[in-house]
């Protein structure tokens, strides 16, 4: 399929990229070791002995080190710091650019992934948009030379090997979530670039309920939504809320850990799949005796999990988790379809008992070409517990509409929102609604 013109995104001049800082010759903590790679058939690369993981405030490593795992994921835990006009120990073909370079302009561009694969163009998602860039057409070569900038040998056996692979790696700008697969022209790599600096609830310019929800102190939260709605960057802001306003213990597992969160007010406790536990549904289950307030679980994958959820809720811990859903009504329907028939109605039961809300997210491009998030915000309410007991689905939707008082809305309604405040065109508001002929009685509405 022959592509769009698209408007070239211009690499970035060299003198902006910042130099080398220094090695870091603070001892790093055990928690998050790494293990030393070493490049036998490849060419070589420089190596250290044996480092630690960055935290928050140590991002200078000049050389990365993985962490390594019998499940195909790694988190390599060192900051590239090194200048793209510097030479590399890997060989790269003559007018292509290092993987560095890349991501250095990414971040610059403020864009939010980076698409690279063979026989094809490297691409940048700016606001939602993909965007060519002027770098020539990827060969083999230079992929295999990317790999080997933020992959040890052992990893990229491990993609050949099983035609996947994910992971994440730090930069001292931003830390960027990795997936490598194979596809028919060749192998193909993305990475999503996560801010190092956490986004709060206010900067978000979420609603107040945010806050609200997250006063809680036991039950069951979801943030729903497509690939790419900002459900982490939300969850993130709503677990660094409770990380300043309360004493808790927090305990995340995730596959990889995006967001980097360093205790506060509460102590927290990250563990990536892979890395420091081998199994998700493993680390759900000892979580419940590590003596939790809150456990933060990456995705609600499957029964088990979403069992083992509704029991921590149960017993009067605050779970937050993901699904993908696209509406908070259908993200109940989406729980109960796991089970049975005969499982249904006990299902039904515990969810009404267990769920503070459910909150799904959609991201909307803005008029000044930054994006805005809209939600569908459903707030267990004695009444909304009935209807779900009772998995009266219309019911709970109107609710959702007369509940503003409680802080619930609808998609339309807040797409509708974002329209009266200049925010997006009346165009954007009926290509995103759910709900298209009431989007349009509600803009006629307005005229």
């Amino acid at each position: 399929m022959t592509d769009l013109p698209q408007s070239p995104i211009q690499p970035p001049p060299p003198p902006r990229i910042p130099p080398p800082p220094p090695r870091s010759s603070k001892p790093l903590e055990a928690s998050t070791r790494a293990t030393q790679r070493t490049h036998s058939s490849m060419p070589s690369v420089p190596q250290t002995s044996n480092q630690s993981g960055l935290t928050a405030k140590q991002r200078s490593v000049s050389t990365p080190a993985i962490e390594h795992s019998s499940t195909g994921s790694a988190t390599t835990k060192a900051s590239k710091s090194q200048s793209p006009n510097t030479k590399s120990s890997v060989d790269f073909t003559p007018a292509q650019p290092t993987l560095y370079q890349i991501i250095y302009q990414a971040y610059e561009q403020g864009c939010s992934d980076v698409h690279l694969g063979v026989g094809e163009v490297p691409r940048l998602r700016n606001r939602g948009e993909m965007k060519l860039t002027d770098y020539p057409e990827t060969d083999q070569t230079t992929f295999m030379s990317w790999l080997r900038e933020i992959l040890s040998d052992a990893e990229i056996k491990r993609f050949q090997e099983y035609l996947e692979f994910d992971g994440a790696t730090q930069y001292d700008f931003a830390r960027v979530r990795i997936n490598i697969f194979n596809t028919l022209k060749g192998a193909a790599l993305v990475m999503r670039l996560i801010p190092l600096k956490i986004m709060t609830i206010d900067e978000l310019r979420l609603p107040k309920v945010f806050k609200d929800i997250s006063d809680v102190h036991k039950g069951l939260v979801l943030v729903t939504g497509p690939t790419g709605s900002g459900k982490s960057t939300t969850l993130a802001a709503m677990v660094d809320y409770i990380n300043k306003e309360h004493r808790k213990h927090i305990i995340t597992i995730e596959d990889p850990i995006e967001f980097i969160h360093q205790s506060r007010k509460s102590l927290i406790k990250q563990r990536e799949v892979g890395i420091h536990t081998l199994k998700f549904d493993n680390a759900l289950k000892a979580a419940l005796r590590e003596d939790p307030d809150l456990i933060l679980v990456g995705e609600m994958r499957d029964k088990e999990t979403v069992n083992t959820a509704l029991k921590a809720a149960q017993t009067g811990h605050l779970v937050m988790g993901t699904l993908h859903t696209n509406s908070a009504v259908k993200t109940i329907e989406r729980i109960l379809n796991l089970y049975s028939a005969e499982e249904q109605q006990s299902t039904r039961v515990a969810l009404a008992e267990s769920v503070v809300a459910v909150i799904s997210q959609g991201l909307s491009r803005t008029t000044d070409g930054k994006r805005a998030a809209f939600h569908d915000i459903l707030v267990n309410t004695e009444t909304m517990k009935d209807y779900i007991r009772d998995g009266k689905y219309e019911e709970m939707t109107q609710l959702m509409v007369d509940g503003a008082y409680d802080g619930m809305v609808t998609m339309n309604q807040s797409l509708f929102n974002l329209y009266q405040e200049g925010r997006i065109t009346e165009e954007t508001a009926m290509e995103l609604s759910p709900s298209q002929n009431e989007m349009a009685q509600m803009l006629r509405g307005r005229c």
